[in-house]
């Protein structure tokens, strides 16, 4: 692969699985971090992105449990900038430990990003975004005993999930600090979480709680900065057809008109493929010559050096 600019995007659900403890986010990141490297190593300039579904919701859990009237839980667009400093913090110290191993001396900073969002966005209407633990369906009732505001809905087959507002990014307040940390040869973290969810007004940017989708964030971040590629990590090595049917089929190098006639006879999940899916083909359709990739982490190695996972092409 030639030398790009290239924006990486990680799951939340890669960093968190069951053990939601430090010790475990930070050993998944350690990993992480090897798969991440490879692209550093191949000349690339780096923009790591990622989710944290899951870290906000639990953050939420612990705040809302030990909340008082002298010392209230955060809202949420506040609990998505601490998400983004502490993932972005166990992130760059395991980046920094892998770039030393591979005799590479380039610093690795976390920017607390925000994303304006519009204020008339359907989506403060109608919650989607799952954040937090699954549930059975006793765990969910519980909850909603406990927290009647809350909104659930069953999350790809495994479990109940809160949801909250999941706004559209529309722009990404720190874009020009990552292009100039870029062109100083430092590898950002940005968007960290979707980025913190804010709206314009005549002098200043006001929170708005929700939580955006790390994918699309992602996107239009790749956009600002002028990216070759936008690389979407997911938990498989390709986007495929008939998912989980005796007549699957993965998909290698496809067009964006391909992709939107699978969308609209509803090939993708919802709540997991699709905006994946929805993202890569907003890149590819808004830059002049970029492409987009969808597979796993652990595929990274493979797709440098032959081009394997799915990719997204005008």
């Amino acid at each position: 692969m030639d030398k790009k600019r290239v924006v990486v995007a990680l799951g939340g659900n890669a960093i968190l699985s069951k053990d939601a403890s430090a010790e475990a986010q930070q050993a998944a990141l350690r990993d992480t971090s090897k798969y991440l490297v490879e692209f550093v190593k191949k000349g690339n300039e780096l923009i790591i992105s990622h989710g944290n579904g899951p870290q906000v919701g639990n953050l939420l859990l612990q705040q809302t449990a030990g909340s008082t009237k002298d010392n209230p839980a955060m809202p949420l667009d506040t609990d998505v900038s601490m998400t983004q400093g502490s993932i972005g913090y166990w992130l760059q110290n395991a980046m920094g430990t892998e770039l030393k191993k591979a005799g590479i001396d380039k610093p690795v900073a976390t920017v607390v990003t925000q994303v304006v969002v519009d204020e008339a966005d359907e989506a403060f209407k109608n919650p989607t975004k799952p954040i937090g633990p699954f549930y059975d369906e006793k765990g969910m009732q519980q909850q909603k005993l406990e927290h009647p505001e809350y909104e659930f809905v069953e999350d790809a087959g495994r479990g109940f999930r809160r949801v909250v507002p999941s706004p559209k990014p529309i722009d990404v307040v720190e874009s020009d600090v990552v292009e100039i940390m870029v062109k100083n040869k430092i590898i950002p973290i940005s968007v960290g979480g979707g980025g913190v969810p804010v709206i314009k007004t005549t002098n200043s940017l006001v929170g708005k709680e929700a939580v955006i989708d790390k994918d699309f964030a992602s996107e239009k971040l790749a956009e600002k900065v002028n990216a070759d590629m936008l690389v979407i990590l997911t938990a498989v090595d390709n986007v495929y057809i008939n998912f989980n049917k005796p007549n699957q089929k993965k998909l290698e190098k496809i067009n964006i008109a391909e992709l939107k006639t699978y969308i609209k006879v509803g090939q993708f999940a919802k709540g997991s493929m699709l905006p994946k899916v929805e993202a890569a083909i907003d890149f590819v359709q808004n830059t002049k010559n970029g492409s987009a990739i969808i597979t796993s982490l652990q595929n990274v190695g493979k797709f440098l050096e032959d081009g394997s996972g799915t990719i997204i092409v005008k």
